[in-house]
């Protein structure tokens, strides 16, 4: 099954993380011993995730077997698909390119 859920505002965040924890069966203790900290600390997180790190919210939604896909609202008239394909596909594993 591969249902999509559009994020268009960071308040639409926590009912679908919440929704994705209960379908697999996870209390908010599971999930926060998967991460590696304290069910209050997971429970902060999941009340107000706009606060928490992508790197973090990544952890977690990999937990809960959750893909996390970007999307283009509406395509750039500066660049093609095919040369945003190929800066994506020059990036290093990890995803750095020392921009930043």
């Amino acid at each position: 099954m591969n249902n999509q859920f559009p994020i268009k505002t960071l308040n639409q965040l926590r009912p679908v993380l919440i929704g994705f924890r209960k379908i697999k069966g996870f209390t908010q203790k599971d999930v926060s011993e998967r991460l590696a900290v304290t069910q209050q600390t997971y429970a902060r997180l999941e009340a107000n995730p706009a606060s928490a790190s992508i790197d973090r919210l990544y952890k977690v939604f990999s937990i809960l077997g959750v893909e996390i896909t970007l999307s283009s609202i509406s395509p750039s008239p500066f660049i093609s698909h095919t040369e945003m394909r190929g800066h994506l596909t020059a990036l290093p594993p990890d995803g750095r390119n020392g921009d930043y």
